[in-house]
């Protein structure tokens, strides 16, 4: 079958690592199920996978991918949840230490296969699993976001913050989002957001901070959070060591959490609400299977906005 591998690891040039060809067909246990990719979408994991991070050489070729949507063995519509439970007990999402989904077909527990609703295509239900699931349940498991409240989002323009800021709006909250970015801030302005530059006064405080940023955000996302606000953390991009005030953290009972992915019934949940609403993940590129090493180039090249899937069926 036709695949996206890592053949080695290469940190300067991730792509020149990166091979389009024949992978060996799933072989899974008898407990696991074969999905029949439909569509797929990529993440920075990819390329960080390609940089030889979460992988060791021993593992290679290792099939690329999280995120996937498709037909099940028993020819329903299904998402594919990305996190595996190992045999050592811990737990990975795909292409870490099972086989990924960019690929024609891709094996996982059969728990891992969730219904996909008819109101969402292929191309957009591969868009969830990742980057929406992890802000679906930041700003509702972890957040505890209350419809009304109001919501900062750190960084939009990444993947979960603009899922976030899309899912905060359709929770019913007001939303703020910073970026450096003038055009990410008219795009974030266009779905719905308040834009604002990175460290700006907010007219109020909020409930939560959707946090991926890290060090360059964190002293910011704590001021603007307001008494008993909810920090909620599932990223690091700027730096992991932020300095943490204290006796703001405790005069003011703020919480920091931290988050990762979700749980099916969590991607089931999310489902149900872009289907009941019409909200839609954002879409920068939908490409065919053959053109796979553009889609690749593309997501490196840091001039998207929104997701880039690629199309198995072209």
């Amino acid at each position: 079958m036709r695949a996206a591998f890592a053949t080695a690891f290469n940190e300067a040039d991730p792509l020149s690592v990166l091979e389009i060809g024949d992978a060996p067909e799933p072989a899974p246990p008898a407990d696991w199920s074969v999905v029949e990719v439909r569509a797929s979408a990529l993440n920075h994991h990819d390329l960080w996978s390609l940089r030889g991070v979460g992988l060791r050489e021993d593992q290679l070729p290792m099939i690329l991918g999280c995120d996937a949507a498709g037909i099940g063995p028993d020819g329903t519509e299904v998402v594919v949840y990305p996190v595996v439970y190992t045999d050592q007990g811990d737990f990975t999402i795909l292409s870490e230490y099972y086989q990924g989904t960019v690929a024609e077909r891709v094996a996982v527990p059969a728990y891992n296969l969730v219904p996909k609703p008819a109101e969402l295509t292929f191309a957009e239900a591969a868009c969830l699993p990742t980057a929406w699931l992890t802000a679906f349940r930041m700003l509702t498991t972890k957040g505890r976001l209350e419809e009304g409240g109001a919501v900062l989002v750190q960084g939009a323009g990444g993947g979960v913050a603009t899922a976030a800021v899309l899912l905060g709006t359709a929770l019913g909250a007001r939303v703020y989002a910073t970026s450096r970015d003038p055009a990410k801030r008219e795009h974030i302005a266009a779905l719905g957001a308040t834009a604002v530059e990175p460290g700006a006064r907010l007219p109020e405080r909020v409930d939560v901070v959707v946090e991926t940023v890290g060090e360059a955000t964190f002293d910011h996302s704590m001021k603007c959070a307001k008494l008993g606000g909810r920090i909620v953390v599932s990223g690091a991009t700027s730096g992991y060591l932020p300095k943490v005030n204290l006796r703001r953290m405790f005069a003011l009972q703020l919480e920091i959490l931290g988050t990762s992915m979700g749980t099916p019934e969590e991607l089931a949940d999310l489902m149900a609400l872009l289907a009941r609403t019409g909200i839609r993940p954002v879409i920068d590129t939908i490409l065919p299977f053959s053109e796979a090493r553009k889609a690749f180039e593309l997501l490196q090249s840091g001039q998207v906005f929104g997701k880039v899937v690629l199309d198995h069926t072209a």
